[in-house]
């Protein structure tokens, strides 16, 4: 897959962001994911996720409707008035960049437990190319670190690997995946694009 085919999977979605520099940041980032990270489902069991997401481009599919929630309740005044654009900004690319490293750096069989911490480092090692301040990278980096919510405990290790969302920010981005997660979620397609 080609960086124009991996940045264009967004296309709609860059434009729920305001700064210029930020989409850009987005869209460079984007073109470094990993091919799998377009064609495999979001769940390697399938036990986790709604039907839409546990097809071909799932993973995807996936992130647009968590970002797609982000984007309705960050429009909303009564939620959405507590975040300023810059925050609004970081959360839509959280959220686009959230799962990105899900099988690790080469595509393994399994869901890395670790992917929150695997793509937080990957964005840090490449903020070089970005404009982002090192404030920004920071808070962008803690969002993605702890979308996993509750579940920080590694099963395999028994270890708890993933710090626990704390900041507003933190919990919003949790909340937006959590719900395009759950299974009573049902969210039509045309193609790659959700249906409005």
């Amino acid at each position: 897959m080609n960086i124009a085919e991996k940045t264009n999977m967004f296309k709609k979605e860059y434009d729920f962001i305001k700064d210029d520099k930020k989409k850009k940041d987005l869209i460079t980032l984007v073109g470094l994911l990993p091919d799998y990270f377009f064609t495999i489902p979001a769940a390697s069991t399938g036990k986790y996720h709604p039907k839409f997401a546990n097809t071909k481009n799932g993973l995807v599919k996936h992130t647009k409707v968590a970002v797609r929630i982000a984007y309705e309740l960050l429009n909303n005044d009564t939620i959405g008035s507590k975040f300023s654009d810059n925050e609004k900004d970081l959360i839509i690319m959280a959220l686009i960049l959230h799962d990105g490293l899900k099988l690790g750096l080469e595509a393994e069989k399994y869901t890395r437990f670790d992917h929150p911490l695997l793509i937080s480092k990957f964005i840090m090692e490449n903020s070089q190319k970005l404009t982002l301040t090192a404030d920004e990278l920071r808070t962008l980096c803690s969002m993605i670190e702890t979308h996993m919510g509750q579940w920080t405990y590694d099963p395999y290790t028994k270890k708890e690997t993933l710090p626990k969302p704390t900041t507003e920010l933190q919990r919003f981005v949790h909340m937006c995946d959590y719900l395009s997660s759950k299974k009573f979620i049902n969210v039509e397609f045309d193609g790659y694009n959700i249906k409005n």
